[in-house]
């Protein structure tokens, strides 16, 4: 199994929060007194999930070089996250460490610099959307 440790400035931008990086109970303290962003961290953690989420994505290996640190991660052209750490993993072969849309799933198609890249099967399965988060739009209805 693969250690997913972010590196803060690496593996995070300025819009990261704690709660997608996996930092609550181990750098960040949920009843400790005042911070700096104490409310966002509250409101994620009373309200709902964050809007990212840390992920491993298994890169095709297409390339011999490795992604650099703030590539864009693309699904259909667009832009659904960005990679963070790249490695060559004995095993597993070309990997990264990347910050994602929540909503995005296994079955998506998704690029790094222009190659194949798809979640680690342990991300795939876990803390996926379940279902419509959203406000009701005009086209949709509620059952």
């Amino acid at each position: 199994m693969v250690q997913r440790q972010p590196r803060l400035g690496l593996d995070t931008d300025h819009r990261t929060l704690a709660h997608e990086a996996g930092w609550i109970g181990s750098a960040v303290h949920l009843d400790k007194g005042c911070y700096r962003g104490q409310e966002t961290v509250a409101r994620v953690q009373n309200l709902g999930k964050p809007p990212r989420r840390l992920v491993l994505l298994q890169l095709s290996g297409d390339s011999e070089q490795l992604p650099a640190p703030g590539s864009p991660v693309e699904r259909d052209g667009r832009p659904v996250g960005f990679v963070g750490t790249a490695v060559q993993h004995y095993e597993l072969g070309p990997i990264a460490l990347a910050i994602v849309k929540r909503t995005i799933s296994p079955a998506d198609r998704l690029t790094v610099d222009g190659h194949a890249a798809m979640l680690d099967p342990a991300d795939a399965e876990a803390d996926l959307p379940t279902g419509f988060a959203g406000r009701i739009g005009p086209r949709q209805t509620s059952a």
